[in-house]
C-alpha cells in the first residue's frame, strides 16, 4: 500500500545543504602538518606507545595543569581504567547522571559496580549537586560527574560532598577538553579526568583514542600498569589489567591538532555567540532555549550547541526536509535503557533528564561553519515556529 503523501515526504531522502560536522574542512588547512606527523611515525615504525604518546601525554598534562596524563585506547577505556585504578568493583556504587552517553554508566557496570543515577540541572544538563547527597549510601565509592556538551558540571559542591563522605571524583570530560570551572581545567579538578579523542570531539583523533589525567602518583602508576595487562616489566604482571594503549599514529595526529585547539575553541564560542545574536530578534523565547555558560565561573567550549525546543521531533524533521542538519543527544535516558533494566528504575524518577531527552536538539557549531550556514539554521527554525504557532 502506498504511504500517504505526508509520510512519503518524511521518508524521502534529503541531501543536507552542509555537514553537521565537517571534518574535511578541519583537515584541509592542517593536512601538511598531519601528513608530516604520520610520515614521521611510519618512518620510525614505532607504533605502540613510545615517544609520540609520551610527548602527547606531557603536552596535554601541561595544557590542563594536571600532574599526569596517561593515554589509552578510547574514552570508554579511560573511564574503565580510572575505576579499576580506584579499585572500584562489585558491591560498590558510583553516583552519576542518567543524561549522558552509555559509556558513563556502562563503565561503572562493566567493572561490576552499581550505577546510581541522580537527576540533572535543567539549565546546564549536568548532574544536579543538590540531589547527590540523598543518593549516597555506605556502598558509595565515587561520584562521576559528566561535563556535557563542553560545559563543566558545578564542581565545588561536588568536591565538598566528596570530601565530607570520603568519596572519589571521576570526571567524565569526554566532551569537554579545554573547558574550565573557576579557572581550573576540567579533568584536573577531581581525582581522575577521562577524555575521549573520538573524531567528532573538539580534539579528535583519526580513529579511537582516550586519555586519563590525575594528580595522584599512585593512581598514575596503576593506570600505566592497567593499560599494559597489569605489567611494569614485560611478562611480569602485578595486576590483572587489559590492553588499552594509545597508538603512536593517533598520538602524532593529536599532537598536531592540540596546537590548534585554543583557536578552534574560540571559533566555537564565536559561533555560539552568533547564534544568540541571530535568535535575539526572532522572538522565539517561548519555543527555544539557547545554551550558555551559567556564570563567569564557567568556560564553555561548545562541543555541541544544544537547544531546548518545543515540538522537538517535528522541528528536527522540518529541518531535515529543508536540508539543515541537526542531532539528538540523547533520546532515551540511561535509567530507561534496556541494558540497565536490572537496576529497577522507572520512568518519571528523573523528570529533568527525561524532559531533556525529549526536548534537546543540537545544531552545527564547528569552527568552519559559515555565517550563511548559521543564517540558514536560524531562519529554518524561525520558519518552522511561524508555521506552527
Amino acid at each position: 500500500m502506498t504511504p500517504p503523501a505526508a509520510d512519503r515526504q518524511k521518508l524521502a531522502p534529503v541531501k543536507p545543504l552542509f555537514d553537521f560536522l565537517d571534518l574535511r574542512a578541519q583537515f584541509a588547512p592542517i593536512r601538511d602538518e598531519v601528513m608530516a606527523a604520520v610520515t614521521r611515525v611510519m618512518d620510525s615504525q614505532y607504533f605502540i606507545l613510545g615517544p609520540e604518546v609520551e610527548k602527547l601525554e606531557q603536552e596535554i598534562a601541561a595544557k590542563l595543569d594536571a600532574e599526569h596524563a596517561i593515554g589509552c585506547a578510547s574514552g570508554t577505556d579511560a573511564l574503565i581504567l580510572a575505576l579499576l585504578a580506584a579499585q572500584i568493583g562489585p558491591g560498590q556504587e558510583v553516583i552519576t547522571t542518567p543524561f549522558s552517553f552509555i559509556a558513563t554508566a556502562g563503565s561503572i557496570a562493566y567493572v561490576g559496580a552499581k550505577p546510581v543515577f541522580v537527576d540533572i540541572d535543567p539549565l546546564t544538563f549536568n548532574i544536579d549537586p543538590q540531589k547527590i547527597e540523598a543518593a549516597i549510601t555506605p556502598q558509595t565509592r565515587a561520584i562521576m560527574p559528566v561535563h556535557l556538551f563542553g560545559l563543566s558540571a558545578d564542581m565545588d559542591p561536588i568536591l565538598k560532598l566528596a570530601k565530607a563522605h570520603n568519596l572519589l571524583v571521576i570526571e567524565d570530560a569526554a566532551q569537554a577538553i579545554g573547558a574550565k570551572y573557576n579557572n581550573r581545567f576540567v579533568g584536573a579538578i577531581g581525582d581522575f579526568g577521562c577524555f575521549s579523542f573520538f573524531p567528532s570531539k573538539n580534539l579528535g583523533a583519526a580513529g579511537d583514542g582516550g586519555l586519563i589525567t590525575t594528580n595522584n602518583p599512585a593512581f598514575e602508576e596503576r593506570l600505566r600498569m592497567l593499560r599494559m595487562h597489569g605489567s611494569k616489566t614485560k611478562y611480569f604482571h602485578e595486576l590483572l589489567g587489559t590492553n588499552s594503549r594509545l597508538d603512536a599514529l593517533q598520538a602524532a595526529v593529536l599532537r598536531v591538532k592540540l596546537h590548534h585547539l585554543d583557536r578552534w575553541e574560540s571559533c566555537r564560542q564565536n559561533r555560539a555567540a552568533r547564534y544568540h545574536q541571530l535568535f535575539a530578534p526572532m522572538n522565539l523565547a517561548q519555543f527555544v532555549t539557547l545554551p550558555s555558560a551559567p556564570s563567569p565561573a564557567y568556560y564553555h567550549v561548545y562541543n555541541q550547541f544544544t537547544i531546548r525546543a518545543a515540538r522537538r521531533d517535528e522541528l528536527k524533521e522540518s529541518l531535515r526536509l529543508a536540508g539543515i542538519p541537526s542531532e539528538i543527544y540523547y533520546p532515551l535516558c540511561l535509567h530507561l535503557q534496556q541494558a540497565f533494566a536490572y537496576l529497577g528504575y522507572q520512568q518519571g524518577q528523573f523528570p529533568n533528564a527525561e524532559q531533556a531527552s525529549q526536548q534537546t536538539l543540537s545544531l552545527p557549531v564547528y569552527p568552519e561553519l559559515t555565517d550563511a550556514h548559521q543564517d540558514q539554521v536560524v531562519n529554518a527554525i524561525a520558519n518552522f515556529y511561524a508555521r506552527n504557532s
